[in-house]
């Protein structure tokens, strides 16, 4: 098979625009799990711990949010970031900090949802402790979030793996542009289409084992908490 034999040659021999090209991916990935995580996590426990009016409906939404098609979310920060949109003076759309302002709207209900169903089942066991102890509001949100924190890594993984893969968010607010805002995934259509199957097929191996990785990552890190748990 030519193809994949050029594409691992590609791998081994540290193809410039191959690596290239996963460098960006991992770093908008990363840090688009990075901000979501700080606004996903507190807001799952919140949403865990508390109970409003319309909380129901919230969660509701949140969970609906998890299957929400990422063309949508594209399309959506395409419209603010647009330069006749309300965000259009900042000049960000077409850039990697927009690909990461898409990434984390996508997977940010992914792990605020993941979270609030953790940090719930956890209150069910420590709320009798906790109340006893009088901790207060705030104080429950942080000992729960880091008592469940091997728990929520896996949250933040299905995140990670879920924003990696992505394709058409980062399509429509990147532009796919070379050695700018072309990611792996945007890659692979790119030159598939072009019929550059070695750089496409290596591209594809690197994402294939990325994904392979993390969801490794999150079976392993969940038997050790268990592990830990029992012991």
């Amino acid at each position: 098979m030519p193809d994949g034999l050029g594409a691992w040659q590609l791998i081994v021999s540290g193809d410039a625009t191959l690596f290239a090209i996963v460098r960006l991916s991992l770093a908008v990935s990363l840090s688009a799990v990075a901000i979501a995580a700080l606004v996903g996590l507190p807001l799952g426990a919140v949403l865990a711990l508390t109970r409003f009016p319309g909380r129901t409906a919230l969660i509701v939404l949140l969970n609906g949010f998890m299957g929400l098609p990422p063309v949508v979310v594209g399309l959506a920060v395409y419209l603010l970031l647009s330069r006749s949109g309300p965000l259009g003076v900042y000049g960000i759309l077409f850039t990697p900090l927009a690909m990461i302002v898409a990434q984390a709207l996508l997977v940010l209900p992914i792990i605020a949802a993941l979270a609030r169903q953790t940090i719930e089942d956890l209150w069910r066991e420590y709320r009798d402790e906790l109340t006893a102890m009088d901790v207060g509001p705030a104080g429950r949100v942080a000992t729960l979030l880091w008592d469940s924190r091997f728990s929520l890594l896996t949250a933040l993984l299905a995140g990670f793996g879920r924003a990696a893969a992505e394709v058409g968010t980062v399509m429509i607010v990147g532009g796919n542009i070379d050695g700018f805002t072309r990611t792996m995934t945007t890659a692979i259509a790119l030159e598939t289409s072009k019929g550059n199957l070695p750089l496409a097929m290596g591209l594809g191996f690197i994402l294939i084992g990325l994904i392979l990785a993390i969801n490794a990552a999150a079976w392993g890190v969940r038997v050790w908490s268990e592990q830990r748990a029992g012991g």
